[in-house]
């Protein structure tokens, strides 16, 4: 193409982001479960504890 003669390109808008296949009920239900997964337990209240429940010996 000679440089004198003016580029004609077509400017398209960005295409928004997504994931082909996967539903936002998905996406949003598998991060919750990742991050119940990395959660550490929490230790209990030191104000609620209680003594363990005797359980009967088996005869």
């Amino acid at each position: 193409m000679p440089a004198d003669e003016p580029q004609t390109t077509e400017v398209q808008p960005p295409r928004p982001f997504t994931l082909a296949g996967v539903s936002m009920r998905e996406l949003l239900s598998s991060c919750a479960a990742a991050e119940a997964v990395s959660t550490p337990p929490r230790l209990p209240d030191p104000a609620i504890r209680r003594k363990p429940a005797e359980h009967p010996r088996a005869a």
